[in-house]
């Protein structure tokens, strides 16, 4: 689908990419790792038509269709929620119209033996025909069920773009690329600003997208969950895996060790080769054997290993100074922005030297409570520090909120006050900054290495109560591993708002839930709690259930329907019954089309056919959307029935 021959990327003396070479498949689920700065998102800018290469070629098919989400977007405004998702289907508008237009002429025209009127028939025939085939009839359903999917309620679709945040507004911007279904996704950090349930519903879609698809994240779990082919870039070359990330992980040390131990065997083979040379060269009985073994030499193949990159983040927070036994009481704190309230009278306490997440959807108010332990912003109730408590505070925007014209060790001389300016070279170096790299301007950084400047403000000064909102958004594996070790050896208090399963897995022994205006205390680890609250989640929905079943039995006659009233529901379930079968009966008949196709395309005489190849991917395109209408329908049909 997709080929990529020896392409080289440079800025001035630097080389990004040196003739790297792959090729993209169809179906294939590729994800791209390497540390930040490595080049992830600039391949991608490059396969996106934003970005062009030094050197070498990208092949893309004419015909081939890209989905692009990068980290940063420009966003308009003037429409709201589900009008700027619609847009994904403008092309169905615009050909509706079409469609609109030749029925009118052909209403008006009376030379019905004509041929420009039988030519206009076959338009008008095959732009209905598209119109279905694309699903004219079921995009507003799907429009409707992306948004959900993402988080979004039903009455946010009214609302305008304007009044939502970045992170919600990239939503949108996700749920337009992927209602586009194109042939590719390019995903450059898609999960940054979902939340947990949102990142399991994308794992789902991405799982049954047809689309292949080259995603760039930093959630372990997630890209194990939707990708099957790993893209290690490194030091300007890349390492192509067929296997998942975990896979992968294991294979590259497995690959690496061998690589070593061939080497290490190669040399000791050369050492002796070259001693036996040396110590016989001079002797006329063993000339010959002499020759025989420099011929050997100068034939062997020089075993390479692999070029590691070994610079790594070292981060170790300074010891925390001593405070009182309870870091942060809250009692009946409330938080109202005009008429929506987002927090109501919550209640908790968080002891001196305990690590707990923040977690729950975007919107439930986990950013504006770290805002009001920060005093950023008004609220009503009590909200009191411990004794001696200081604070250092990671923001979630806080690596965009950097200035772009300074260098990266300007950004850290202009806030370094006493002592640590003396230090400062030392603690660029551990970031990952050292030597040429200090000087380099702060606009020119990767997401991941403004989120490692922005960090070492942290380290600064002394600090009792960390609190860190999404300090894991943009950083690479290793970093992230390098953060997580750092937080665990701290021995202050810990407050930290994620949606990285991975990453709080193992680091916090307490779990805040943000839900309903209210926050729920959890005692355990972030798997106890996922846990947990699916048996919750069904504990609830059994109660529900018996306190419904109980309503019906002393109340029955406001509970049944009407005879009329069943009836007609009677009525609209054998309807779609019968869609039910009849588009079951058409997703046969694509399938079996698409079967007598790939027996045709398997003869040599037809291995070329353009026709063939046209008529088997729109019969691709046709079984998915069937299948979608079929989902549709049997998703109906149980509402319905139940």
């Amino acid at each position: 689908m997709i080929s990529v021959d020896k392409v080289s990327v440079r800025f001035g003396s630097f080389n990004l990419f040196e003739e790297i070479s792959f090729v993209v498949n169809p179906r294939d689920r590729i994800a791209l790792v390497g540390k930040n700065g490595a080049g992830k998102s600039t391949l991608l800018k490059i396969f996106a038509g934003l970005q062009l290469a030094s050197e070498g070629m990208i092949s893309l098919p004419k015909e081939v269709t890209i989905g692009y989400l990068p980290q940063q977007m420009e966003l308009e405004d003037g429409l709201t929620v589900m009008e700027e998702a619609e847009k994904s289907f403008s092309h169905l508008s615009e050909l509706q119209k079409k469609v609109e237009k030749l029925s009118n002429e052909l209403a008006i025209r009376e030379d019905y033996d004509s041929v420009e009127y039988q030519e206009l028939i076959e338009e008008l025939t095959h732009s209905n025909e598209k119109l279905d085939l694309l699903g004219v009839n079921n995009y507003k359903g799907e429009v409707e069920r992306t948004l959900l999917g993402l988080g979004f309620l039903r009455s946010d679709f009214s609302r305008q773009t304007s009044e939502f945040s970045g992170g919600w507004r990239m939503r949108i911007e996700l749920a337009k690329i992927l209602l586009k279904r194109p042939d590719v996704l390019l995903l450059d950090e898609p999960t940054n600003h979902l939340d947990i349930e949102s990142i399991q519903w994308l794992e789902d879609f991405l799982r049954m997208s047809s689309s292949a698809l080259l995603l760039v994240s930093h959630d372990r779990a997630f890209i194990d969950a939707v990708t099957n082919r790993t893209i290690e870039i490194s030091l300007g070359k890349i390492y192509d895996y067929k296997v998942s990330y975990s896979q992968y992980v294991t294979l590259r040390k497995e690959r690496r060790e061998q690589q070593l131990r061939a080497y290490e065997n190669q040399q000791k083979q050369i050492q002796d080769t070259e001693e036996f040379i040396e110590r016989f060269r001079y002797k006329a009985s063993k000339s010959n054997q002499v020759q025989s073994r420099i011929k050997q030499l100068e034939k062997l193949d020089i075993i390479e290993v692999d070029d590691e990159d070994n610079a790594m983040l070292r981060l170790k927070f300074p010891p925390a100074p001593h405070s009182g036994s309870i870091s942060l009481e809250v009692k009946s704190l409330s938080k109202n922005y005009g008429d929506k309230n987002i927090l109501d009278t919550i209640d908790l306490t968080i002891k001196r030297g305990e690590k707990v997440a923040f977690v729950g959807k975007n919107g439930e108010g986990k950013s504006t409570l770290v805002k009001c332990i920060m005093n950023q912003v008004e609220f009503s109730g009590e909200l009191k520090l411990g004794h001696l408590v200081k604070i250092g505070y990671f923001a979630q925007n806080q690596a965009s909120l950097l200035n772009g014209e300074l260098s990266v060790f300007e950004t850290i001389d202009h806030v370094a006050t006493g002592d640590i300016r003396t230090k400062i070279r030392d603690i660029l170096g551990a970031f990952m900054f050292g030597g040429e790299a200090s000087e380099k301007k702060v606009k020119v950084l990767s997401g991941g290495e403004r989120t490692r400047l922005a960090m070492i403000r942290l380290l600064l000064e002394p600090v009792n109560l960390l609190v860190l909102d999404e300090p894991t958004n943009h950083l690479d594996m290793r970093s992230k591993d390098v953060l997580k070790e750092a937080i665990k050896a701290f021995n202050g208090t810990v407050i930290v708002v994620s949606h990285d399963r991975e990453f709080l897995d193992g680091l916090v022994d307490k779990v805040y839930e943000f839900s309903n205006h209210k926050v729920k205390e959890h005692l355990g680890g972030i798997y106890d709690f996922l846990q947990a609250k699916k048996m919750a989640s069904l504990k609830e929905l059994e109660v529900s259930e018996k306190e419904q079943v109980k309503e019906c039995q002393n109340e029955p006659s406001e509970n049944k329907l009407s005879y009329e009233a069943q009836k007609e529901l009677a009525k609209k379930i054998r309807k779609i019954e019968k869609q039910v079968v009849d588009t079951e009966m058409i997703i046969q008949q694509i399938e079996c089309r698409l079967r007598e196709i790939e027996e045709e395309l398997s003869h040599p005489d037809k291995a070329n056919d353009a026709h063939l190849f046209d008529e088997y991917k729109k019969k691709q395109h046709e079984l998915e959307q069937k299948m979608y209408e079929w989902e549709l329908l049997c998703e109906e049909l149980e509402g319905m029935r139940s």
